[in-house]
């Protein structure tokens, strides 16, 4: 038997008048059923229908342009300083999930000022909820573009990313930890997780509770899954900790503040009417 899997897989779906990839189609999927996820608890809470078109496009803004701006600042500065139009070549690929997560932040603050006028953290113990899925998804589109993977391995579970220039000339030969598939494995977990704590323990109604519990879930994922995976650039290599570990850091920080806040307050009563603010029962 073979002790490692050859990964040969086409990233590209279709190549004709547009260029249709499985990363995208993962996205896309992923931010759908994201939005029925959180249709479904804004309907349960009695929050208002047209709040959902208004925080997706929130959201996916803050998505793209924080993961891009956080590869930039973060991982290749020195470089896009200089060529500062070439920033806006995202079909050249670099994004940060990082950046993301800031992207994102900063999404759901002006969401909840602006449109829902409700604190941030009404707004984040919610949306969490949908963004395990979606980066669990996401993940698996970078298995698919078979990029951000680990260092070389002689578990049976190792692939060969024969389709990777990386692989080609790191690891020739070689089997490779599937990294994106740990991370999926881990975020999918997690997104049962906090369907299990919404449902069925009624963790939103301790402020604070689910968005701690995604942040220690997601970032200390990543922050071990990091010691195994190659570095995404070369500046990293001298580090004892690469970027993405102290990127890490303040959040899993931030996520036990926010757990040991939720617990030491008393949990609020929260009505659950199953419709919308602005239907008619």
């Amino acid at each position: 038997m073979l002790n490692y899997i050859v990964w040969d897989f086409n990233p590209i779906i279709f190549d004709s008048f547009i260029t249709l990839r499985w990363y995208s189609l993962m996205f896309l999927i992923g931010f759908l059923i994201g939005y029925k996820i959180i249709e479904k608890i804004f309907k349960h809470e009695g929050a208002q229908e047209k709040w959902l078109g208004s925080l997706l496009l929130w959201v996916m803004v803050g998505t793209a342009v924080g993961a891009r701006l956080g590869h930039v600042i973060f991982y290749e500065w020195e470089y896009y300083s200089q060529h500062p139009i070439e920033i806006l070549y995202t079909w050249e690929g670099g994004l940060a999930s990082h950046g993301g997560a800031i992207g994102v932040l900063l999404a759901v603050w002006g969401f909840s000022k602006f449109t829902a006028k409700r604190n941030i953290i009404w707004t984040l113990d919610r949306l969490v909820v949908a963004v395990a899925l979606v980066a669990g998804l996401i993940r698996m589109g970078n298995l698919f573009n078979s990029e951000i993977f680990g260092h070389a391995t002689d578990l049976p579970w190792g692939f060969m990313f024969i389709r990777s220039r990386e692989w080609h000339a790191l690891y020739e030969g070689q089997a490779c930890h599937p990294t994106q598939i740990y991370e999926a494995l881990c975020y999918f977990a997690l997104f049962a997780l906090l369907m299990i704590m919404y449902w069925k323990r009624n963790a939103q109604e301790r402020p604070g509770l689910l968005f701690g519990t995604f942040l220690i879930g997601v970032f200390t994922a990543r922050f071990l899954i990091e010691f195994i995976k190659n570095d995404q650039s070369a500046f990293e290599a001298s580090m004892t900790l690469n970027m993405g570990q102290w990127l890490s850091i303040p959040f899993i920080i931030a996520g036990i503040a926010f757990i040991i806040y939720a617990l030491k307050h008393n949990a609020i009563k929260i009505d659950y009417p199953d419709r919308f603010a602005d239907s008619k029962k």
